[in-house]
Order: C-alpha cells, then structure tokens, then sequence
C-alpha cells in the first residue's frame, strides 16, 4: 500500500494507528461504504507486526473442534470472568466470547490462516512450528480451573517461528488496501479538529514524505530495531534516537478532515514520564511495542474531553516455560518466601512478583531438574527461546551445594528459603500436595543436590529482561467504541479501540487476549463511525 493523501478529498473516517486495531477498525468503516484514510507514525503494524501472532478465541472454533476440543460461550465466560474482572461489563464480556468463532472466520476470511489440531502435551509461553493451538493463558493452573472447564484458546497465525504477527497484520494490511482505504505511514497526529459544534472533524499530523532523502535509512533503521529493541531494549537505544532525528529533520505539516476520528495508535510504555506516574513499579518492565506506544493517541483522547481509567494496568511478562521443567522449580522472593504457583501463565506470575515482591525473585532448581530442562530444549523451543538458554544455561545461572548456599549467593534469607523447600518437599512426598497447589505433574521433590538460582527480578540482565506493555487508556462506550467524555456522554465524533482503549484485557493479560481485542473494539469502532457518518454500503462512491 502506497502511502498517499488527497489534500482537497474529504474522508469519512480517519483511522489514527495501523496495528491489527487500526487495520480492523478501517477495513469495517470501508465495508460500511466509508471513505477511510488511515495514518501511522511507522509503517503499519504496530506491536501486532512484532507480536507472536497469537489470537485468544473459543466457544467452539473450528480449530478447537478440529482438535477435538470442547468449548461454549459458558466455558470461555467463566473462565474469563477471573481475568477481565471489571474492565468490561458481563454484556460486553459475553458478547466477545459469542463473537469469538465468527472473529476467527472474519480473520480467515481475509486470508489469515490458523490450524487446528494436536495441542502440545508440555506447558509452554509459545509453541513450537508443530502446534498452531495450545494453552495460552493460566486455563490448566490453579485457582482458574477450579471455575471454569479448560479449553485451549490459543490461536496461532501459520507462519514459521516468530514471523506470525507479521502475517497477521500483512494480510489486514492487504485486505484494507483492497478496501479501498488510503494510507499515510511517517505521519504523526498532533492535533484533533472541530467544528463549530465541537464535533471532532479532522486531524492535524506532521509527515516525512515517502519521496524524501531521509526514507531509505529510516526504513532500515527501523527494521533493524523492530524486534530486537523488544528483547534487548538497550542494544539500539542509540540506533531509535538517529531514526527520530531522521523523520524530525523531513517532516512537515498536514491536515486531513473527516465525519469521525478512530483512535487505534497503542499503548505508553515508551511513554517513560506516565510510566512514572501512573506505574512506578513497573520502570524496570522492558518496553514492549514500537516506538508509537508512547501514549500519542491517548492523549489525544484526553485533550479532546475524554477520561482514562487502568493506567497503572502494567502486563509484565516472567515466563519461565519453555522446557517446561523451568516449571517444577521454585519462585521466591528476597525472604525465601515463595511468589505464587509457577504453572500460572508467565505475565500472572510476573504480576505478582512486580506488586508483591518489589520486582525482585529467584527460580530454584535441585541437579535432577536443571538436567531435565537441558534435555528438553531441542524439542520444545524456537530459535529465539534458545538464545535466551544459552544465557541463562551460561553466565545467567548461579550453583551450590546446598539450599542454604544457593539462597547466600543470591543473597536470599536462607531460613526462610529453607522453610518453603521443606514444605513443598514434605508435601510432596507425603501426598499432601504442593502448598501452592501447581499442577502435580510438574511437582518433583526438591532434594537432590547441586542446586540451581535464575535470578528473575526486573532488570536482573539485559540478556533476561521482563517485557510489558500498558493497559489502560482512554475510557469507551461499550456498545460503540465512542470516548466517553469526563463531564459525561461522549466527545462527538472521536472513537478508541486496542491499546487506547479500556478493553477486554485492561486489567489481566494472557497470550492472545490483547490482539483479539484489537479486532473486537476495532471493528466495533469503524462499524459505528461509519453509520454514525452517514455511511451505507449500498452509497458507497469509489
């Protein structure tokens, strides 16, 4: 898709972001008959381009039912009940779980391809190329299961290794090009514009023209840096500062109008000031996302009239799996005392590690199990996995011969560490159970000497880092997606939808969740920006 504008051209709905939101919320308006521009301070994608490609869905998907696996609207409520909480209402909630099979055939149907089938015995934070559907969340762990019947819901988008998110957004970027929508990457809202009745009818951005001599470096750059700055953040930090410099010293004004503005640009993480303010515990969480997540469209949102609601929701992702027998160790914080249940879903674990032990935690391992993990690497990791091993496996591991020597070398309280080892181990062995009641496959007694640490805290190592992203934003009417306004009813004319947004994820996130809410606000918001413009499909001018 080409980036081009018409300056005299009049849009029905101007989409701000083009991650799997934007894409979603575009493509919808478009089908409406809406004549849609779309910008992006990149060039398309967003985190969803970057992402593992993995989309939450169930209630008896075609995949699922290929598996064998049974699923309702009941199942998936209940057990999402535990995880969304309050962020949406139970209307809203249902009405995404009932919706779920037809998303993944509105996916399908603009090319995205899922595969069902075989789920993979072990627990793991992302497949293997052999398994597309799998456990993504904490469905099997305890306390989730005792509420809601497990179903795998985990849809990976078929593509090898890490290269899913990417197909996911090329075939929503190709489907909203056949639209119709036009496109303007390198390009920055600053500014939103209203009528004389205080409708939103416009933006203003700033845009490095895809012609200027500064593009074919910025390209690079940004590629360069695309997936590597969410892993190892500190390797390119210099390399994102030349591509800022890049687009600041090309970049010049623009403005567009339109019936309705759609606010899809992501989250803040990169946003380090609100970082600050609205979650100071999570400064140590690697930024995950693009450079855009720096809260531009929320405050957009904000200065429009609108209110934000969850923004101290951090995601914070400690996966410990794969080799799943990372699981059958031990997770303690500074007093030996343990974190939580290491089979819970790695962000839900990391959760309470961030909040409840001051980001600071060891894994422990006994010799029986630190072998186990090194046999199953070969079969249960992707390439990116193993070069985080062979850290860890390296430099990134400390070993003694004995509970108290592995808790003084990390400077852990030794008594306290002792006394959660023999209370896992008793109960173990007496067939009490874990006292954290993991899953007892995954529940070896730890005694047999040496012993192995994992130091997990945030911000233990640059070759280890705890990634994250931001959940809250800008707060919605549910049934439209229209911001809701702080002095009450809504700012007429302006939506938000993914990251922008409070959504279904807004306040727990497991794998999948985010991107499906992606496309359900999205195309919840250009469906209504559309109508709410006048739009009919049967109208529809090209």
């Amino acid at each position: 898709m080409k980036g081009r504008t018409s300056p005299s051209r009049e849009y029905d709905v101007i989409v701000v972001g083009f991650g799997a939101a934007g894409a979603a919320a575009s493509i919808e308006a478009a089908r409406c008959g809406a004549r849609v521009l779309v910008l992006d301070r990149g060039y398309g994608g967003g985190a969803t381009a970057l992402s593992g490609g993995i989309v939450y869905a169930g209630a008896g998907t075609h995949e699922q039912r290929v598996g064998g696996y049974e699923d309702s609207v009941e199942d998936m409520l209940a057990y999402l009940r535990q995880e969304v909480g309050d962020a949406v209402s139970e209307e809203t909630l249902r009405r995404f779980c009932q919706q779920s099979p037809a998303m993944i055939e509105w996916l399908k149907a603009a090319g995205v391809e899922f595969r069902g089938g075989k789920v993979s015995s072990y627990k793991t934070s992302y497949p293997t190329d052999d398994y597309y559907l799998y456990y993504s969340g904490n469905e099997k762990a305890h306390p989730y299961a005792r509420h809601a019947r497990p179903a795998p819901r985990g849809h990976r988008v078929l593509a090898p290794g890490m290269s899913s998110g990417k197909a996911l957004f090329a075939h929503l970027r190709r489907t909203a090009q056949e639209s119709g929508v036009d496109f303007i990457p390198l390009a920055r809202v600053h500014d939103l514009i209203k009528d004389e009745h205080g409708r939103i009818a416009g933006v203003r951005y700033r845009k490095l023209d895809l012609s200027h001599r500064n593009v074919r470096q910025h390209a690079l750059l940004t590629r360069l840096t695309g997936k590597v700055g969410n892993w190892l953040p500190g390797l390119v930090k210099g390399v994102v500062g030349r591509t800022e410099r890049l687009w600041a010293e090309g970049a010049a004004e623009g403005e567009a109008r339109g019936r309705a503005v759609v606010l899809a640009a992501g989250g803040f993480v990169h946003n380090r000031a609100w970082m600050q303010q609205f979650a100071p515990a999570f400064m140590k969480v690697s930024p995950l996302g693009t450079a855009g997540d720096d809260g531009c469209g929320i405050g957009l949102g904000l200065a429009a009239g609108g209110k934000t609601d969850k923004m101290g929701n951090v995601t914070a992702w400690r996966f410990l799996a794969p080799p799943s027998a990372f699981l059958e160790g031990l997770t303690v914080g500074a007093d030996g005392q343990r974190i939580a249940n290491e089979d819970l879903y790695g962000a839900t674990h990391g959760d309470v590690m961030m909040r409840h032990f001051g980001g600071i935690g060891w894994a422990i391992y006994d010799a029986p199990t630190w072998k186990k993990i090194r046999d199953q690497i070969t079969d249960q990791t992707q390439l990116f996995q193993r070069l985080q091993l062979l850290y860890l496996l390296t430099a990134g591991h400390k070993k003694a011969a004995t509970i108290e020597g592995i808790a003084r070398k990390n400077g852990i309280d030794t008594e306290g560490l002792r006394r959660t080892v023999d209370a896992y181990t008793n109960g173990i062995i007496s067939g009490a159970g874990d006292p954290a009641r993991k899953d007892p496959d995954l529940c070896p007694p730890m005694l047999k000497g040496p012993f192995y640490s994992i130091n997990i805290s945030a911000g233990s190592s640059m070759f280890y880092p705890i990634p994250g992203l931001t959940l809250g934003g800008l707060v919605v009417d549910e049934a439209t997606g229209e911001v809701a306004h702080r002095a009450g009813g809504v700012v007429p004319g302006l939506y938000a939808a993914g990251r922008n947004a409070v959504g279904i994820c807004s306040n727990s996130y497991v794998s999948g969740l985010s991107i499906a809410d992606c496309i359900f606000s999205g195309r919840r918001a250009g469906v209504h920006a559309a109508h709410r413009s006048g739009c009919q499909p049967a109208h529809r001018e090209r």
